[in-house]
This record gives C-alpha cells, structure tokens and sequence, in this order.
C-alpha cells in the first residue's frame, strides 16, 4: 500500500522558482542536503552540487539565489515539517498535560525517515539544523531577514508549544525562553551525545534527551 505523501509548504520569499514544482528542483533540494551533511556548509558550492546532479551550475541559481538562502530555504522546510508533526501528534488530546508532552517528545526525539515525504532524507537534514542552523541567522542580515519573514517557520513552532506551556500554567513569565532553551539543547545533547559524549548523560537503551527535557519542563512549570 502505498504510503501518503504530504506537500511542506514554504515562504516564497526564500526561493526563485519553487522546488517542489520540478524533478530539478527536488533533485536541488535532495541532493544539496546530502552534500552540506556530507562537506559541511562551508565547502558546499553551487557548482558542486551542479556536478553531482548532472546539471549546469546555473540551474540552480534558477531556483535558489545563493547557498545562504538555499540553506535558509532548508531549514524553513525542517521546521514547517515538525510544525505538522506537532499539529498530528497533539490532536484529539484534551488533557494540556498530555498535550504538552506529546509536543516535547516530537522537539526532542532523534528524528527518523517520513516515508510521506519522498525527495528528503529528514534524519540527515536534521544533522544540518544541528550542525549549520546558526550560520542562517548569525548573519548581519538577520533583522532584514527576519523582516521578510525567512525565519517564521521556526518562529511558528516555539508560538506554538510556548501555547501549550500557556495552557498548563498562564501565569508562566517565559513561554518562548523556555522553549527555544528545549529546542536548541535538545540539539546539541544529540550532538555530544554523537560526537563528545562525556559532555552528557544520554544512555543508548533509553531516549535519555526527551526525558531530561520533559522533567526539566514540568518541574519548571510546578
């Protein structure tokens, strides 16, 4: 049987010619996300990827108008992706308690393979929002960035776990800290859990990083 496929829509500010309207440009996306996991942001180049994919470098400049917006572009897709995941996870839940968990345990958990969305490999792209995400917004462009709304995304699924926090406690002073706090060190604990493990606690037998966050959460709110 085969599996649903579901359409991640993304702003239209961050792109020339949408992507997800061409076997191009879904190759583009595929493709530039294997090569940034793989080289890193840095060395990754538009005429590289042009290589892999058998296709003029100025191909992709016909959808993308430079690597700064493609992984902008990225990362947006990640973030309205787990935007979805966390509308499917929480609904048909009453209980704030169990809603709000439900909603950690989507931010936290180490992400595995959509089979809904065919063209994107979310576990590598997931190594990239780890990895590179800082280099989208530490940027002296980031306000104007941010004015044109390339960072919403993001922005959507803090409001709306940062609803949830709400709605377990209204008189909490710092839904939005709280939070982006969860998101990023959630990140980085997989992170040194992968790569400097002395720096955590994670134990392979249990999801060791959804735990602390959720415990860390609720006694917060007490």
């Amino acid at each position: 049987m085969k599996s649903l496929q579901i359409h991640i829509d993304v702003s239209p500010e961050l792109y020339l010619k949408n992507p997800d309207s061409s076997e191009l440009g879904r190759k583009i996306v595929s493709n530039s996300i294997e090569m940034i996991n793989e080289l890193g942001f840095e060395a990754f180049t538009f005429k590289k990827l042009g290589q892999k994919i058998n296709s003029p470098e100025s191909s992709v400049y016909r959808y993308f108008e430079n690597k700064h917006i493609l992984l902008i572009y990225l990362l947006s897709w990640y973030w309205s992706w787990l935007d979805y995941r966390l509308v499917f996870a929480t609904a048909n839940i009453d209980s704030p308690i169990e809603k709000l968990k439900k909603a950690l345990k989507v931010l936290t958990q180490a992400t595995v393979i959509d089979q809904s969305v065919s063209h994107i490999n979310e576990v590598l792209l997931s190594k990239i929002v780890v990895s590179e995400s800082a280099k989208a917004y530490h940027t002296k462009e980031v306000d104007n960035e941010n004015e044109k709304g390339f960072f919403k995304a993001y922005k959507q699924v803090v409001q709306r776990v940062s609803d949830l926090v709400l709605a377990m406690n209204q008189h909490f002073e710092f839904p939005h800290m709280l939070i982006s706090t969860v998101i990023e060190g959630a990140h980085q604990q997989r992170y040194f859990a992968e790569h400097l493990p002395s720096l955590t606690d994670v134990k392979k037998e249990t999801d060791s990083v959804t735990e602390f966050y959720t415990q860390m959460v609720f006694k917060v709110l007490q």
